[in-house]
């Protein structure tokens, strides 16, 4: 019987000396790919021109990843960056000297609310359709999206879950560990993707596309439930989160839940009022 997964993967897919490719950035770049493709169907099935994709394209890439890097900063460690407010938008660090970091740092619940926001602009400036039009549709493959982006923290070893004695627990070796731990990159990404599944299916009943915000509603609810109990076996992201009875994804996504749950009754509510005067 297996008792653990020794986890000793380099995350370096491609390394040439001075220049290297990570598994987290290929997947990452995978996650966009695939909702390209996922809503280029959606928009060929309902004869939108695929020319308006592709600025939408550039709304929710920007989006997802100024509000990923702005959520983390701000909701995981403003104590460091609201000192060093450069940091939020170079890739390098200041302290205590300088050097190329990357950009260290992405939080999904931020992600979320730049894609929201992005989404208000996009509608704005570009396209005739609703906002719950446009960004129902982008919801639909964000799960698949966001077990790619999973999928390369687990790469990385990084935000995985406490010591666990269950068959499935990874060691996470190049953290010179020895212990099995909850692979929770792998927890998420199995719902992430059983979410995105169970949107392309309600995206095939009549009722359930037209009615504008249920799919987003379906994916806030879907996600950050599974989010928040996951959270309860992850490992704290900062140090400030040990002392609070739920931690910050937790606590961010309880709203987020409850907005879900918000959207799936007024928009069933409004679609079928409007059948109603429509007879």
């Amino acid at each position: 019987m297996i008792s653990s997964i020794v986890w000793d993967v380099s995350p370096i897919l491609l390394d040439l000396g001075s220049f290297q490719i990570r598994f987290y950035s290929v997947l990452f770049a995978v996650a966009f790919i695939i909702g390209y493709f996922v809503v280029k169907k959606i928009y060929k099935q309902e004869g939108i021109p695929i020319s308006e994709l592709d600025s939408l394209t550039v709304y929710v890439v920007l989006g997802g990843l100024i509000g990923a890097r702005l959520g983390h900063c701000f909701f995981y460690d403003w104590a460091y960056y609201q000192n060093h407010l450069l940091e939020i938008i170079l890739p390098v660090s200041f302290s205590p000297e300088f050097h190329f970091t990357g950009f260290q740092g992405l939080a999904s619940h931020g992600g979320a609310l730049g894609i929201i926001i992005s989404m208000l602009i996009f509608k704005r400036k570009t396209t005739k359709k609703s906002f719950f039009w446009v960004i129902d549709r982008v919801a639909i493959p964000t799960g698949f999206a966001g077990a790619c982006i999973r999928m390369g923290n687990l790469f990385n070893s990084e935000i995985y879950g406490h010591q666990t004695d269950l068959p499935w627990g990874f060691i996470f070796a190049r953290n010179g560990e020895t212990y099995a731990s909850h692979p929770t990159q792998l927890y998420e990404a199995f719902f992430y993707v059983i979410t995105s599944i169970v949107l392309l299916r309600l995206y095939k009943v009549k009722r359930f596309r037209e009615a504008k915000g249920f799919l987003l509603g379906m994916f806030f609810i879907m996600i950050f439930t599974a989010r928040f109990f996951i959270e309860f076996v992850k490992e704290n992201q900062v140090a400030f989160e040990d002392s609070m009875s739920l931690n910050m994804g937790q606590i961010l996504s309880i709203p987020i839940v409850l907005a879900g749950f918000f959207l799936v009754f007024w928009s069933l509510r409004n679609y079928d009022k409007q059948q109603i005067d429509s007879n």
